[in-house]
């Protein structure tokens, strides 16, 4: 069978230039601003045009583009290579909000002419404003080009057993860095999320706190001093918490050193390199952190490539249309927002 495998993420501006259309793009998404068209695209280019000074600063820092699309090259290159031969596939990479665009992709693979499209998900964790975003997005240019092949998602892998190891290798390393655990705290940090999308149903908040505690418990160090927080908020809607950034300041009273790991992005970009590398340790320099260490975010890390080569071999010997980790839905049915059929064995 020839497959498509569609590995897809965020995006982000290729130059400064682009960064107002990346931003216009963004918040034009009906998963991130409700309001109806053309309101939507009225409040989208007003927020672009105010944010986007602050934001070209952000990607000077990092030297005027952003990393997930070289990143996410050298992913689908790491995933190329240690796929069985047996499975006859060609990947492609889609940005939901930048080149190359979903359209893009969409094109690329009706040429291809495969007989079955596999769409993968750089999200670990599912969220109606991500992977659920990108899908609605695949669909609907899948009907304009009249692509029709079967299409599988992989809509979540929280708890996949090497992406889960990956984490703990780098965290235990990071430990180690620190002479131990003792005087440390750990943050998973994750992008935060208004808490009404939460309340609407969206498994994200949940299946975030179900990753940290795995890594967690397979790391296996007693009395590890740890929390979940989030960081990125904007605007004046009421976020998720806690917020790192309160966090960070917490830990300077409560006198401990810091450990970050960003526990829901897989590829370095904004977040990370600036808004934990950059302001947030400031932060913690300004608040009296005495030790402040970012862990790596995953990307092509082998035991991260592993599992992304796991999840992709398992939904290919899957049927049906949408798929966690292990083909199971993971959500509890009080959340609405999981794609998967209320099949589950949670509650």
């Amino acid at each position: 069978m020839k497959r498509a495998i569609v590995l897809y993420n965020l995006g982000g501006p290729d130059s400064l230039d682009a960064v107002e259309p990346f931003l216009f793009n963004l918040f034009n998404d009906g998963a991130i601003i409700g309001a109806p068209q053309p309101f939507r695209a009225l409040i989208a280019k007003l927020i672009s045009k105010r944010r986007g000074p602050i934001a070209r600063d952000i990607y000077a820092q990092m030297g005027g583009a952003s990393p997930i699309l070289p990143g996410t090259r050298d992913q689908a290159a790491a995933l190329k290579n240690q796929l069985d031969s047996g499975l006859e596939a060609e990947i492609f990479i889609a940005m939901r909000y930048w080149h190359p665009t979903v359209e893009e992709t969409v094109a690329a693979v009706e040429a291809f002419q495969p007989d079955e499209i596999m769409l993968v998900p750089l999200y670990p964790q599912f969220s109606t404003t991500t992977t659920g975003s990108f899908s609605k997005a695949w669909a609907a240019a899948s009907r304009r080009a009249g692509l029709d092949a079967p299409v599988k998602s992989l809509c979540c892998y929280p708890l996949a057993a090497d992406f889960i190891r990956a984490h703990v290798e780098l965290l235990r390393e990071a430990l180690t860095q620190a002479g131990g655990p003792e005087g440390q705290r750990v943050l998973f940090s994750a992008h935060g999320l208004p808490k009404r999308i939460v309340e609407r149903g969206d498994p994200y908040q949940w299946q975030v706190e179900r990753t940290a505690d795995a890594v967690v418990e397979a790391l296996n160090v007693p009395g590890l001093d740890w929390r979940v927080t989030y960081q990125s908020r904007v605007g004046p809607l009421e976020w998720i918490g806690p917020a790192t950034d309160a966090e960070i300041v917490q830990a300077g009273a409560d006198g401990v050193g810091l450990i970050i790991i960003p526990i829901a992005f897989v590829s370095e970009h904004s977040e990370t390199l600036v808004e934990l590398d950059i302001e947030y340790r400031h932060l913690a320099e300004r608040s009296g952190v005495g030790s402040y260490r970012r862990v790596p975010a995953l990307g092509a890390d082998p035991i991260f490539v592993s599992a992304l080569v796991e999840l992709v071999r398992e939904l290919a010997t899957r049927s049906g249309p949408v798929h966690s980790q292990d083909g199971a839905r993971l959500c509890p049915a009080s959340f609405a927002g999981c794609p998967n059929p209320r099949l589950s064995r949670a509650s």
